[in-house]
């Protein structure tokens, strides 16, 4: 959805650029934009979605995402400092939300869970880093 909503302004800027200078050669940047929305829309969240992986064990947060290049982050669970869920407006509208938990070093998110599904692993983060405190 956000990749359909990103590629609305520059097709409309193509398409407006295109009727201004006109001409058939002119609507080649329109079509060249409408490809570009249309992979971003269909085939790359597809990739990423295939490629989107974490799993939060007793000592660490194991992150790995990337569409072409792979990245993989491990948050020590000893250095989270404390950790949320949220949920926007277009994810509020598929049911999904979001944890982010938050370190020294920055913030870090999973996005797109299922409400239930990011309150069960927020709850599992907070209580492993409370855990720690506690010893």
């Amino acid at each position: 959805m956000s990749a359909a909503l990103g590629a609305i302004v520059p097709l409309i800027a193509a398409i407006a650029l295109a009727v201004a200078i006109g001409g058939v050669l002119a609507w080649l940047l329109p079509l060249l934009v409408l490809a570009v929305a249309l992979v971003a829309v269909f085939v790359l969240p597809a990739i990423r979605f295939r490629r989107w992986r974490y799993e939060v064990r007793e000592d660490e947060i194991d992150i790995q995402h990337g569409t072409f290049v792979i990245r993989r982050t491990l948050v020590p669970i000893r250095r989270v400092q404390h950790v949320d869920t949220e949920t926007g407006p277009l994810q509020g509208a598929f049911e999904l939300a979001s944890v982010a938990f938050h370190t020294a070093a920055g913030e870090t998110e999973i996005p797109a869970l299922g409400r239930a599904e990011a309150e069960q692993v927020r709850a599992r983060i907070a209580r492993l880093a409370r855990g720690l405190d506690d010893v």
